[in-house]
């Protein structure tokens, strides 16, 4: 399927006639959607504040790793359902949106890392990894998110 043929479809669909028509329901989804992207970079940065040794030394970091993926993994699923809500009522719009698309790339970079990389990395001993290590799954990790969130806000300016 053409992926303009989608986006066509998508706009003229239940969903998009919902988010066009209803701007109270836009609304919530946009609040839905800004909130869990707080609780998912909340649970970024602790988890990469503590591989780097900059916040809550005193607990180890494979406890922080494993509670914060858990909202990680919700704040995900509720972020790509409201989005596909969200873009819907403007799909036509996005497709040709250069932002929507860095974003879309910048969020796929982001999902495979943390559950090709990052998360198979992190469920290991981390006493046992180098710390280098740690530390640059971190800085990678803070980096890909904040490109996401960047491109995000920019969509909103173009």
């Amino acid at each position: 399927m053409d992926v303009m043929a989608f986006f066509t479809w998508l706009e003229g669909s239940t969903l998009g006639h919902i988010a066009k028509s209803y701007g109270g329901v836009y609304a919530m989804a946009q609040t839905v959607h800004l909130a869990s992207m707080a609780l998912l970079g909340g649970t970024v940065l602790i988890t990469d504040l503590r591989l780097l040794n900059v916040a809550l030394r005193d607990v180890p970091s494979n406890v922080v790793s494993e509670g914060a993926h858990k909202w990680f993994k919700v704040a995900l699923a509720v972020i790509l359902l409201s989005g596909v809500f969200m873009v819907a009522g403007v799909a036509m719009k996005a497709y040709y949106n250069d932002f929507y698309w860095a974003k879309m790339a910048a969020l796929a970079t982001g999902i495979l890392f943390v559950f090709a990389v990052k998360r198979p990395l992190l469920r290991k001993d981390h006493s046992l990894l180098p710390p280098w290590l740690l530390k640059l799954v971190a800085i990678a990790s803070i980096t890909v998110w904040f490109t996401v969130a960047a491109c995000g806000r920019w969509i909103g300016f173009s």
